[in-house]
């Protein structure tokens, strides 16, 4: 059964950092795109993150400069460093994973979520 268990949320203050893993199973992990999304209340799903299985990194302008996406492949692991967080971060994040040709920046090519963990940026 495919698992994706996110970890490293929590409350951080404006300006501060967080790394975020997701430990995958059940999936041939280096074969697949990974990626992160973040949902606020209220607010539709939103791409932040992708890394191809070849390295290869795409992000959102939002998240651009201060994020970064990475992946361990000895420990099917994906990670999000998340730095100069702000309030407007605050949302729950979702690991996601996809091995079709098209990219995690489409959500329709997600084929596995997360249960996702949150992350609150207070002022």
């Amino acid at each position: 059964q495919v698992q994706l268990v996110e970890s490293g949320g929590g409350l951080v203050r404006s300006g501060g950092s967080l790394r975020l893993s997701c430990a995958t199973s059940g999936i041939m992990f280096s074969t697949y795109t990974m990626g992160w999304y973040r949902q606020a209340p209220g607010k539709e799903r939103e791409f932040a993150a992708q890394i191809g299985w070849s390295g290869g990194t795409t992000y959102a302008d939002s998240v651009k400069g201060r994020f970064t996406i990475s992946r361990d492949n000895a420990k099917n692991t994906v990670y999000l460093q998340s730095n100069s967080l702000k309030p407007e971060d605050t949302a729950v994040y979702y690991c996601a994973a996809g091995a079709r040709v098209g990219p995690l920046t489409s959500i329709y090519n997600v084929e596995y979520w997360g249960k996702g963990t949150p992350v609150t940026v207070s002022s």
